[in-house]
């Protein structure tokens, strides 16, 4: 076995997997090195226009005229005459004579107009630039509409036509061609045909290592292969040949793609469990691939790899973070792709654009496409209004996804908060058929998130402001959603920020925390009178909690308003129990909800407004313990009332259930208010506390009987 390192993934390699320096070519022309890449498909291409059938080749630019000429060698074997219009020869694409005062496409017109009305025999008509000539954005262009009529004029000519796969050819002239052949990337058995004993010296010390260089260029096509080669800077035979690969992957790169730098453990906190996802289901499967020398075997590991993802979850939650770390870990290029950029007013060229992304994508391999958004331009077929663009937009995105090489190296993963929304042909077997969730940190991923910020930004938290800033960020956030990777990293922005201002270089402490937190709020500045009753209300929740058992100890009380829209608040542990919910802490929940509003009324011999949303809750928790649970009165019965298909409620099963909500209410109101004045004292006291500290937190608690 042989070890060697590429990307930085050390690989085992069996020696079989490697071609022997002497078993390769010594020299390999441009030429040659089409004709070694594509002899099937160029087989097909001269057999087809031997049967008279046009056929139309698509292909990159750059490798139109080398395909051409190993195709009219193989036609003049059988006297058959090409005439090539590309503005320049009709004969040969090497020798140019454009004629002056003409733009190219006229030039091209003008040559097709005499092909097609001056030639008495048969013979092949290239078109090296069909997509040009017949693209259109908006409608047919003017071009277009010259040009169709006359590629259907005389029935004697042969056409074979060219076209870059990023552009689409309309329909009308598609139909021309009864064969289509597609020349993308290098098959990976051909490959060893297109490497010369030079190139091998430079890749490493033992031959070549085919399916390592594969997954660096499996999108570049033969002639773009052999220039990427012939550029190799290096010694022969290198100690180190990890910089000698990173020149050919940096050559595959098109338009400013880059393979990002985002480590899956070391740059994204937390998240055990979707990481060991991602871990198994994908690049433990690569890894496993990238080791296998049976031809067979690898081929059986590329069908189960997940081509297609979909990441789905709430907003900030780094789901195009972990499609990075997993582009990083693949060596892959990433592609990110915002929905509602692909959107536009003209007649296809949304599909366009799509097309374009898939294009380069397949020309920088491995690559990794994101679709940032993907609900926005791919909702279920009839579920929308609009102008009908993203109908059109979800049957080019299928189409690309079906168009995949069983060993092309390109990875879609589509991100969205909706993911009920999207079109469900999208997310069948073989196409975005792995889907995962991506949540809101829990209190163990949040500290993991912010022990990354504090490396990144130099914050040196404390272990007590670590703490602190974890347990103050499992309450909502400001827009009154958990807290999300975003908001963290905020939060320590904000925290960097503050330093650099007081140029400080020692530990940030949980005053700092505190301070970040509330940093951008407009905190409510109640009166003395205002806040006397805020902390009598807030406390009154407290109390009660404290005597019932179902109610999960308190983490913190605050009068400081520091939870948007409130003024007060209460909050509490994690309960025990997250799953299973029983009659009896539904109970207790609902008697807390009374709490405030019953503290109000017995020390202040009055109530607020500020109990509105306590009453709410209650009443809808016991409307459902009575309606939906099957916890009313034995005389109701333990049935579902709200179930669907159920048949209208009589009036006296409406006003029995109403009975029985307002009996369960009745009951906790009476109890919380029992509770209440039976430790009177302790509440006065603790209220005492709550003003004079604005906020409790557990520790700072004190209960005094």
């Amino acid at each position: 076995m042989l070890k060697q390192t590429h990307n930085g993934c050390a690989l085992e390699l069996s020696m079989s997997r490697l071609i022997p320096e002497h078993d390769l070519p010594v020299r390999v022309s441009l030429f040659d090195a089409v004709e070694a890449a594509y002899p099937d498909a160029l087989q097909r291409i001269t057999d087809a226009l031997l049967r008279g059938l046009p056929v139309l080749v698509e292909c990159d630019k750059g490798l139109t005229p080398y395909a051409y000429r190993c195709i009219r060698q193989r036609l003049k074997a059988h006297d058959i005459a090409c005439m090539y219009l590309d503005g320049r020869s009709v004969e040969s694409p090497d020798q140019a004579s454009t004629p002056g005062g003409q733009s190219l496409v006229a030039t091209i017109i003008s040559q097709l107009r005499d092909a097609v009305r001056g030639a008495a025999d048969s013979r092949v008509v290239v078109l090296p630039h069909l997509d040009l000539l017949t693209s259109a954005r908006g409608g047919l262009t003017s071009e277009a509409r010259e040009v169709i009529p006359l590629m259907y004029e005389n029935p004697r000519l042969l056409w074979l036509g060219f076209a870059d796969p990023s552009f689409p050819v309309l329909d009308v002239v598609s139909k021309l061609f009864h064969h289509k052949v597609e020349l993308m990337g290098v098959p990976r058995d051909r490959v060893r045909h297109l490497v010369t004993q030079r190139d091998a010296r430079k890749l490493g010390r033992d031959g070549l290592d085919v399916y390592g260089l594969y997954t660096h260029v499996s999108g570049v096509n033969a002639v773009r292969l052999r220039q990427m080669l012939m550029a190799i800077d290096g010694v022969d035979y290198p100690e180190d040949p990890r910089p000698v690969w990173h020149q050919i992957r940096e050559a595959t790169l098109t338009g400013g793609l880059k393979v990002p730098e985002v480590s899956l453990h070391d740059d994204i906190g937390g998240y055990a469990q979707v990481k060991q996802t991602i871990q198994r289901e994908i690049l433990d499967l690569i890894t496993r691939m990238e080791s296998l020398d049976d031809a067979d075997a690898i081929a059986r590991v590329e069908s189960l790899i997940p081509r297609g993802m979909i990441f789905h979850g709430p907003p900030g939650t780094g789901k195009t973070l972990f499609a990075k770390a997993i582009a990083t870990a693949l060596g892959a290029a990433v592609q990110i792709v915002a929905g509602p950029e692909l959107k536009t007013k003209w007649v296809g060229e949304s599909e366009r654009k799509l097309r374009q992304v898939f294009a380069q994508a397949r020309q920088s391999a491995p690559a990794l496409i994101v679709f940032d958004e993907m609900d926005s331009f791919a909702s279920a077929r009839g579920m929308y209004s609009g102008s009908g663009v993203e109908h059109s937009m979800v049957n080019q995105l299928l189409t690309e996804l079906d168009g995949f090489r069983d060993n092309e190296m390109v990875f879609v993963i589509g991100t969205t908060n909706f993911p009920e929304s999207l079109d469900a042909a999208l997310l069948r077997p073989g196409r975005l058929e792995f889907k995962l969730r991506i949540p809101y940190p829990d209190a163990d991923d949040r500290e993991a998130v912010l022990r990354i910020y504090d490396r990144k930004l130099d914050l040196q938290m404390d272990d007590d402001a670590m703490q602190h800033a974890v347990k103050q960020t499992s309450y909502p956030a400001d827009e009154g959603t958990p807290w999300s990777g975003d908001h963290l990293q905020a939060l320590c922005r904000r925290l960097a920020r503050a330093r650099l201002r007081a140029d400080r270089s020692d530990a940030t402490t949980v005053t700092d925390v505190d301070a970040a937190l509330i940093a951008d709020r407009q905190l409510p500045k109640l009166t003395p009178d205002e806040e006397f009753v805020v902390a009598t209300h807030e406390c009154g929740h407290a109390i009660v909690a404290m005597h019932c058992p179902n109610v999960p100890a308190i983490d913190r009380i605050s009068i400081r308003g520091d939870l948007a829209g409130t003024l007060g608040a209460v909050h509490y542990a994690d309960p025990a129990h997250r799953y299973v919910v029983t009659q009896g802490q539904m109970r207790d929940t609902i008697c807390t909800l009374f709490g405030g509003r019953e503290a109000e009324s017995v020390l202040l011999d009055d109530v607020s407004i500020g109990a509105a949303h306590d009453l709410e809750r209650a009443t809808q928790m016991a409307r459902a313990l009575v309606e939906e649970y099957g916890m009313g009165p034995a005389e109701i019965g333990a049935r579902d009332f709200k179930g669907k298909g159920d048949e209208p409620l009589s009036d006296s099963t409406r006003m029995a259930l109403d009975a029985a909500v307002k009996a369960i209410l009745d009951a906790e109101q009476a109890r919380a208010r029992t509770l209440i004045e039976a430790n009177r004292d302790q509440l006065i006291a603790l209220r005492t506390q709550l003003i004079a500290e604005k906020i409790i937190d557990a520790k700072a608690m004190s209960t005094p009987s």
